[in-house]
């Protein structure tokens, strides 16, 4: 896929995820989170190619620029949403699936020094809430929606809701249906 082309998918899930979104050229100017995206991808690019103090140096770049700090080394999927941007915080070894809407104030962080997977991996689908904060390599499975201020130690199923301090998970109500109307199908996009 184009550079161009994963574009108009960014911009398309902005304006899905967010109904205060009026066009294409607001969201390309305005919108901070999608503005770290693409940052971060040249910056995911220049770490895949082994070129890290470069990498490092644009993922800083992009956290002055937006307030939100995505380390080069994490993977995320497509049509990745931060709503709001500032104070979003996703540590090196994270992985996001497609689909995937922040809102501020989250944190993928780790729970240990070592040079191994330590930070958490999050399904597609998958709403992370204001200021919650993930710890450890975990996993939260597919279309689960974590609160805001939910603090997440622990691994989750597929379809479960994320609350409290430390997070407690159960099942969706629902859970077959879209989500809250966050999980979209990626036909839409093609």
């Amino acid at each position: 896929m184009s550079v161009f082309a994963r574009a108009r998918e960014d911009l398309r899930a902005a304006r899905i995820h967010d109904p205060a979104a009026r066009s294409n050229l607001e969201v390309a100017l305005t919108y901070s989170g999608v503005h770290a995206v693409w940052w971060y991808r040249l910056s995911h690019r220049l770490w895949q190619r082994r070129a890290f103090l470069l990498a490092r140096v644009v993922s800083q770049l992009a956290r002055w620029a937006t307030g939100v700090e995505i380390h080069p080394g994490a993977v995320i999927g497509r049509r990745f949403f931060i709503d709001h941007g500032m104070g979003v915080v996703i540590g090196a070894t994270a992985e996001i699936g497609d689909d995937v809407m922040f809102y501020h104030g989250v944190t993928l962080g780790g729970r240990s020094m070592r040079d191994v997977k330590r930070h958490p991996t999050l399904g597609d689908g998958v709403v992370v809430g204001a200021g919650a904060t993930i710890l450890g390599p975990i996993t939260v499975g597919s279309r689960s929606v974590v609160g805001a201020g939910a603090v997440v130690v622990r691994d989750a199923p597929a379809d479960s809701t994320l609350t409290g301090v430390p997070a407690r998970a159960v099942p969706r109500a629902g859970a077959d249906a879209a989500p809250d109307g966050f999980f979209v199908d990626p036909a839409i996009y093609i």
